[in-house]
């Protein structure tokens, strides 16, 4: 058999298995390019089970953050239930991924591609873990903060151990104060995020797409609720301040002093300082899936 068709056949079969490329090979190799024999061949040694695993629903699992000289990086790595997230094995996995991806600025492809200390890559070790757990498991997501002019601090909710949870947050301040000054804040910040889960910084930063589907919303709800045409656009105004107010971060009630807002507390603390909110990420466990 041809370098190329053999090639060709390793395609064919990751595409159905959806094992990684060294396993389909060494199949394909192993039984002279037949597809079927490569397959059971695959199942035989555990491999194959993975692909129909990853038909189901994997919203469980932990969110993981590392963090070197300032740079952070944050992880989502999914299971189909919690058993399998309190399991060591799972959590050792993370734990290593979340390191390779401060390494790689949270870029999740190059992620998938580095090497673990199991000489194998992240997207072959997972396959492998898949076979082994019995459960789906996926890389979801994953971002990076720089460490350039910025202040930055994390949280995680949750914790099962350091920087390993169930809800996790990074935070980026552009401030001319040391961070010694910051430390409270900064972590009272982050818990804020966790807790309140704003959309966004401030009203300019905001989907304008949401704010329409919002109001939309509203309005219909006005109208069903029987309320005068004349005043319809008024109240929805009123009631889009509010979702905006509740889904920006410096327009939110500060979770420790709801009297007062965010941007005021940003204001006592920075006093004559310079303090910014520069970016935020917040990662929760299953959101959206």
């Amino acid at each position: 058999m041809s370098s190329g068709n053999s090639l060709d056949k390793v395609k064919q079969l990751r595409e159905i298995t959806g094992v990684g490329f060294k396993d389909c090979k060494i199949a394909i190799d192993e039984n002279n390019g037949d597809i079927e024999k490569s397959i059971e061949f695959l199942r035989k040694k555990g491999i194959a089970k993975a692909s129909k695993k990853m038909e189901r629903v994997a919203a469980d699992g932990l969110i993981s953050i590392s963090e070197e000289n300032n740079k952070f990086s944050i992880i989502e790595v999914n299971s189909e239930t919690d058993f399998v997230a309190k399991n060591n094995e799972f959590i050792e996995f993370v734990e290593e991924i979340s390191k390779i991806a401060l390494l790689n600025s949270g870029n999740i492809e190059k992620i998938k591609e580095s090497l673990m200390k199991n000489k194998k890559t992240v997207k072959d070790s997972l396959i492998s873990l898949i076979s082994k757990i019995g459960e789906k498991i996926t890389l979801r997501r994953c971002n990076f903060i720089d460490s350039k002019n910025f202040v930055n601090f994390s949280y995680t909710h949750s914790a099962i151990k350091k920087n390993m949870g169930k809800i996790g947050v990074l935070l980026s301040l552009e401030t001319n104060m040391p961070k010694e000054k910051l430390i409270d804040f900064g972590k009272q910040l982050s818990m804020h995020i966790a807790a309140s889960s704003p959309l966004s910084i401030d009203k300019e930063d905001l989907d304008q797409s949401i704010l329409k589907k919002e109001k939309e919303i509203i309005i219909e709800e006005l109208k069903n609720s029987g309320k005068d045409e004349k005043i319809i656009d008024k109240i929805a105004v009123g009631k889009l301040n509010k979702y905006i107010s509740d889904n920006t971060l410096l327009n939110q009630e500060w979770v420790m002093e709801p009297k007062k807002k965010v941007k005021n507390i940003i204001k006592e603390i920075s006093s004559k300082d310079s303090l910014l909110i520069n970016k935020f990420i917040r990662f929760k466990v299953g959101e959206g899936v």
